[in-house]
């Protein structure tokens, strides 16, 4: 079984993802898609871009997802996330989790964007009227 946990700068492929998790054992599995939105906050989103270091966001995607695992018996998980400049409608990170039963598959998915978007250093900045801007950072030295 090859794992996929992945930074890429390229388009993903919920094909792939899929495939990753899919075995015979498993009567279900969950997917979560997350794309680019035109609004956040009420404010126009013409353009996001997700920035990371690497090497360090695959080790915690994998620490992740074998946390989950060893919580949840029976489950496979895989993770595709995009960094770079993406437009509104791109897909931008795509979760799958396999269980014997649809229940845990939902369960493990959605632990699994949960902790991702707690844990992975992948920074996100979005574009838009007033410029572009960092999502979930203020800088200290700017006394936020």
């Amino acid at each position: 079984m090859k794992r996929l946990f992945e930074l890429r700068e390229t388009a993903l492929s919920l094909d792939e993802c899929f495939a990753a998790v899919l075995r015979p054992e498993a009567g279900g599995v969950a997917l979560f898609v997350g794309t680019v939105r035109n609004q956040n906050q009420g404010q126009d989103v013409t353009q996001l871009e997700y920035q990371s270091y690497p090497a360090m966001a695959v080790k915690e995607l994998v620490a992740i997802a074998d946390e989950i695992e060893r919580e949840r018996p029976g489950t496979r998980l895989s993770c595709l996330h995009r960094t770079g400049a993406l437009a509104v409608g791109d897909i931008a990170v795509i979760c799958a989790a396999s269980a014997p039963h649809r229940g845990e598959a939902f369960d493990a998915c959605r632990e699994l964007i949960d902790r991702l978007k707690a844990r992975v250093p992948i920074w996100k900045r979005e574009h838009g009227d007033s410029g572009p801007y960092w999502i979930g950072w203020q800088d200290v030295r700017a006394g936020g």
